[in-house]
């Protein structure tokens, strides 16, 4: 147990890691659909005709972008159960970080929307289409396809941010290396072992928003 590291040792804690490692993929997945379907919302609330509603969505958009992520999931897991809304720490953790990145992503979206050729938008509404019909078939096509790279760079950044969960009792992959570390106090093998894992599924998540990026290229 004195080697610099032990290979014996990380073959024997892999399996623990390698299942907290799909948790935390399972988080991000999760949380990044939430986050573009939410974002999406946010970025066509924010362009309403509607003053108010304008209004209170980019407030709520530039207060999540502008506090930490650390402290939105505390407010969700300690806060709110005060006000009687329990959650487990995995839905707490999930919530805020899909949330947190929503409103980033809605800023990407709402580049994509502006950068849309103002014409689209007077045919959409020369041809009389309903403001589904305009965005669904109109607009969104045209939006959403230059910015996927922007989008794919929330995604890996959200991955990377899954630790934060651990202050909320949720056992992602960081997690799960500090507990192993704790037991048996090798902290070298589970946090490089983390490392390689973060750095790998970092770099799967870029190649796969790279390969949809060319699937959808604009011609």
């Amino acid at each position: 147990m004195n080697s610099f590291f032990d290979v014996k040792y990380a073959v024997h804690i892999l399996p623990d890691l390698l299942r907290a490692s799909m948790y935390t993929i399972g988080i991000t997945l999760v949380g990044f659909a939430i986050a573009l379907v939410l974002g999406l919302m946010f970025a066509i609330l924010r362009r309403s005709s509607i003053a108010p509603v304008a209004r209170v969505t980019g407030f709520f958009v530039e207060f999540i972008r502008s506090t930490p992520l650390l402290i939105q999931v505390y407010v969700l897991f300690y806060v709110a159960p005060l006000y009687g809304l329990t959650m487990s720490a995995l839905t707490a953790g999930t919530i805020g970080i899909a949330v947190h990145y929503a409103c980033y992503v809605s800023e990407v979206y709402r580049a994509g929307l502006n950068g849309v050729a103002r014409g689209q938008w007077e045919a959409a509404c020369a041809l009389s289409l309903s403001p589904w019909r305009t965005y669904s078939g109109v607009i969104l096509p045209q939006a959403i396809r230059p910015v996927i790279p922007a989008l794919g760079n929330y995604l890996v950044a959200m991955f990377k941010d899954t630790p934060v969960l651990s202050a909320i009792t949720v056992v992602e992959l960081m997690q799960q290396a500090k507990n192993i570390g704790s037991e048996t106090f090798r902290y070298l093998e589970p946090i490089t072992m983390t490392g390689l894992f973060f750095l790998l599924i970092s770099v799967t998540f870029a190649s796969g928003v790279r390969h949809l990026e060319r699937r959808v290229r604009l011609p």
